[in-house]
C-alpha cells in the first residue's frame, strides 16, 4: 500500500513503539499523557509486522522503543525472532533502569543498545528520575562485559546543554560508541515544562563550534534542528531515489514517515494488527514529528 501510494519501494528501517507504558515520567517525554494507555503491540503482532516490512519493503532493521521496551514482558520473544528467524539488526532504546536481567538474556540477539541520558548525575535525575544516571551506566557496563555495543540519546534543554562534552567523555570511559544529541520540542510532558526549552537559539550553533573543535571519545549525531538556522519547515516530497531510512509504528498501529519524503501522506498510514496489513488513510492526523537531516561529528 505504501509504494502504491508514495511509490517508495524500500524502507531500511522499521522504529517499532511496542507499547506505551513506562516505569518513568520524563519531564520531557514527548509522549505525554500517552504513557497512561494501554495500547501495545503483542509478541505475535509485532512479528507480523516485522516480516511484512521485510518481505514488502526489504526492511533491514529494527529499533525498538516505548514508552519504555525492557517492562513489555515479551521483549525476549521478538528480539530473538527478529534476529533468528528475519536476520534483521536489532536495535533497542532505553532508560536503561534495572534492566541487567533481561539485558542478559537477550545479549546474544542484540546489535545495539541505545540508553537515554539527560546530563550528568542529578541533572539527569532531575529530568528523568532519581537514580536513573547511576543505573543506565551499570546498564551501559553490563553491556560492555556482554559484548553488545552501545549508544546514548541526550535531548538538548536549557538544563543540560553546558553538559553535552562533559556526558560526552564520561560516556567514553564506557566504551560507547555514539551519542545522538536531539532537538527539544514542546510536545508531551514537555508543553509542560517550558522552562526547559532553550530560548537562546545561538546556542545551538555555539555547541555545534564546540563540537566541531573538541577531541570526541566518541561520535556525536545531532539533530539538523541544532543548527542556529534550525531545520527547512517544508515539507515536501523530493524527487530522488523512492527509498527511505525508516518508518515508525505507534502502539496503535499508526505509522509516520518523513514529511519530507512523503508530503501530506506522512501520517496516512496504517497498521491494521488483526489483518495483518498496511491501510491508507489520508485523513488521519497525527501530532507531526519531522524527521530531519542528521550532522555527525566523528570520534577524534
Amino acid at each position: 500500500m505504501i509504494e502504491e501510494v508514495t511509490g517508495i519501494r524500500k524502507i531500511r528501517m522499521l522504529y517499532l513503539q511496542l507499547l506505551y507504558r513506562c516505569n518513568f515520567t520524563c519531564l520531557h517525554c514527548f509522549h505525554g499523557k500517552r504513557l497512561q494507555y494501554a495500547d501495545a503491540f503483542t509478541a505475535e503482532e509485532a512479528v507480523s509486522l516485522l516480516t511484512l516490512m521485510r518481505d514488502e519493503y526489504g526492511t533491514e532493521a529494527v529499533t525498538l522503543l516505548g514508552g519504555e521496551p525492557f517492562v513489555h514482558r515479551e521483549l525476549p520473544q521478538v528480539v530473538r525472532h527478529a534476529k533468528q528467524e528475519l536476520g534483521q539488526r536489532v536495535e533497542i532504546c532505553t532508560n536503561g533502569y534495572r534492566i541487567e536481567r533481561r539485558l542478559t538474556e537477550i545479549a546474544p540477539h542484540l546489535d545495539l543498545l541505545r540508553v537515554s541520558l539527560e546530563g550528568v548525575g542529578s541533572t539527569n535525575d532531575g529530568i528523568r528520575k532519581r537514580g536513573s544516571y547511576q543505573s543506565a551506566l551499570s546498564s551501559l557496563s553490563l553491556a560492555r562485559d556482554l559484548g553488545v555495543p552501545t549508544g546514548a540519546t541526550m535531548t538538548v534543554t536549557s538544563q543540560n546543554i553546558g553538559e553535552v562534552l562533559p556526558l560526552a567523555s564520561i560516556l567514553g570511559q564506557f566504551g560507547v560508541r555514539q551519542l545522538k544529541l536531539h532537538h527539544l520540542r514542546p510536545v508531551g510532558n514537555a508543553a509542560d515544562h517550558p522552562e526547559l526549552l532553550v530560548t537562546d537559539t545561538t546556542a545551538y550553533g555555539r555547541l555545534r563550534e564546540e563540537l566541531a573543535q573538541t577531541k570526541l571519545p566518541l561520535e556525536v549525531i545531532v539533530d539538523e534542528d541544532l543548527s542556529e538556522h534550525g531545520a527547512p519547515a517544508v515539507c515536501a516530497p523530493p524527487s530522488g531515489p523512492r527509498e527511505i531510512d525508516r518508518i515508525e509504528a505507534d502502539p496503535r498501529g499508526a505509522l509516520t514517515m518523513s514529511c519530507k519524503a512523503v508530503g501530506k501522506d506522512s501520517h496516512a498510514f496504517w497498521y491494521e494488527k488483526a489483518a495483518n496489513r498496511i491501510v491508507h488513510r489520508p485523513s488521519a492526523t497525527d501530532e507531526l514529528t519531522l524527521s530531519v537531516p542528521d550532522v555527525v561529528y566523528a570520534r577524534a
